[in-house]
């Protein structure tokens, strides 16, 4: 049996050798023990109603965070904030009542769009209170003002009080132009928060985002399983000043109506929106929306477990993995229980099953590795982005986060996706360990949708700390590439963020126990080194890293 892993496991095996030589002779560490049954019997419990969809600040929060933290003790790891388990994050939630209202008017028609079916409206202000009045409504194409790519859509026009309309995505994602931003891969600037933090610093009373499933990476309704009824924020005053008094988002057939109504070409516009020579267009309507909100105050904590290490236990590796759901659907407290099976009970069992692994093998590796389940990453990363503001141990000392996210659940594949692919020197050691599964590193087969910017490895990033989050490819062992694209669009159309997404005993997971391999071997790879990784030349996060991390720069 000892064989056989290592002949599948040479290059982990051969690691635990050197480093076994090196500090402990006639000890060495066994290769992980990754089981089906043992990944299944988490993903069962994690994504059952018990937890009901572990939305921050409910019952299923508790039930969720006293199960992780009674798992994390019994394996023996420590604490991870002093004496605790839990960092707590401030939040504040928002929550707008079924009585949202939204009208637009003009061109001798005025149309009332209906509350999750053709629009979600709320407010980032916290007030019980919140609306617009016969707001002048704009079309400022994908809404972004990127000075370093010569590129202003509010550029000759005053939007102050009026209601701005934006398509999602940025010139360069959306129409696949090379030349254009990051190409076919999203920048930034085409996140949902980007674009309603620009309409508010340009003065906008309103902005309303366009909905386009093969641009975002989500069907409408997870739109409106993310965004309808309670929205959370975090309670600083900065982080509300300047937001607009109404926020939110129309379906793409609601949009076309209304061009239509102004007597405008959609997709004519939609495609001159990515030209640098776009101008915003008055659509000669008129916006009036009202939400009522109720205002709550709350603690949500990130759970976080510690391995100290043996030799360098100053030095940090860590693993994410967000435990937060959506709870229930179009957020309600009743109604059917959004599961998250996919997003993220697989990538909260994963990181249970690699911290079961690393707490019981002999010897502890030379560093320290963090196990953290972070809060509130699907309402724009709240608790990720806390801790890398509040950090527990010093970001100068940590090595690298390894993000799990929305594992990939079936069968073996021939190929593994980064997301946000070409930015850190990770890639490179992720590519060998791929190597000796007979897999190969590819970037992710839409990067459109922009993931790299929505999970908490892009928290670490901003901070300057190199991350990754990679998953299992599209070209299935079995059944090829296509079959794999097929399925991940069906994922997206029927399942992610929606009710859909729950366990099924029936589906595969030894591909995602080839994944588990991996981000354990990286892991320790990373654990036992002396020198400390960095971003690629080119990446725009290197710059923080060489700030914070001088000896990391070659």
């Amino acid at each position: 049996m000892v064989q056989r892993r290592c002949v599948r496991y040479g290059f982990w095996c051969g690691l635990s050798l050197l480093a076994a030589c090196a500090s402990a002779p006639n000890v060495k560490r066994m290769p992980p023990e990754f089981t089906d049954e043992g990944l299944r019997a988490q993903m069962r419990v994690l994504a059952s109603d018990r937890f009901e969809g572990r939305r921050p600040g409910t019952v299923g929060e508790n039930e969720t965070v006293d199960y992780l933290v009674a798992k994390l003790r019994r394996l023996g790891l420590k604490p991870g904030n002093g004496a605790s388990f839990l960092q707590q994050v401030p939040i504040v939630e928002i929550g707008a009542g079924d009585d949202a209202s939204l009208s637009v008017s003009g061109q001798g028609q005025t149309r009332s769009l209906a509350y999750r079916q053709d629009m979600v409206v709320w407010t980032a202000r916290e007030r019980t209170q919140s609306s617009i009045r016969h707001s002048p409504m704009v079309f400022v194409g994908y809404g972004i003002d990127a000075p370093e790519y010569g590129w202003n859509d509010y550029r000759g026009i005053d939007v102050r009080g009026k209601t701005v309309v934006a398509l999602i995505s940025d010139p360069g994602a959306a129409p696949k132009d090379s030349k254009l931003f990051g190409g076919r891969s999203m920048t930034a600037y085409g996140l949902p928060e980007y674009k309603l933090r620009e309409a508010a610093r340009h003065g906008a009373a309103g902005i309303l985002l366009i909905h386009e499933q093969s641009l975002d990476g989500r069907a409408w309704p997870a739109i409106v399983n993310a965004y309808a009824g309670a929205r959370l924020e975090a309670p600083s005053a900065a982080a509300h000043a300047g937001r607009a008094a109404i926020e939110g988002w129309i379906s793409h057939a609601v949009a076309r109506g209304l061009f239509a109504q102004a007597g405008l070409d959609f997709h004519a516009l939609a495609a001159r929106a990515a030209e640098p020579e776009f101008r915003a267009v008055p659509l000669g309507l008129y916006a009036d929306a009202q939400v009522h909100n109720t205002i709550r105050r709350f603690d949500s904590p990130n759970v976080i477990a510690l391995l100290p290490g043996r030799k360098r236990r100053r030095e940090y590796v860590v693993y994410t993995a967000h435990w937060d759901g959506l709870g229930h659907a179009a957020g309600q407290t009743s109604g059917p229980v959004l599961d998250g099976a996919v997003d993220n009970a697989s990538g909260l069992a994963g990181l249970l099953l690699l911290a079961q692994d690393f707490a019981r093998g002999k010897p502890a590796p030379d560093r320290s590795i963090v196990f953290m389940a972070p809060t509130a990453t699907l309402y724009a990363r709240l608790g990720s982005r806390y801790y890398v503001d509040h950090p527990v141990y010093p970001l100068r000392d940590t090595v690298a986060d390894i993000n799990l996210d929305q594992l990939n659940i079936g069968g073996p594949t021939r190929d593994v996706s980064v997301i946000g692919y070409g930015q850190s020197e990770l890639e490179r050691d992720l590519a060998r360990l791929a190597g000796l599964q007979g897999r190969v590193v590819r970037p992710e087969p839409f990067p459109r949708w922009g993931e790299f910017f929505r999970s908490d490895d892009f928290s670490f990033a901003e901070a300057g700390v190199p991350a990754l989050y990679a998953v299992g490819g599209i070209d299935d062992a079995a059944m090829g590439s296509q079959f794999g694209k097929a399925r991940l669009r069906a994922y997206i159309e029927r399942r992610r963020g929606q009710a859909g997404d729950r366990y099924f005993p029936s589906v595969s997971v030894r591909g995602t126990l080839d994944d588990l391999h991996l981000y354990h071997d990286l892991g320790m790879r990373l654990a036992q080194a002396r020198r400390f990784p960095n971003w690629n030349p080119d990446s725009k996060y290197r710059t923080a890293r060489g700030q914070s991390r001088s000896d990391s720069i070659d």
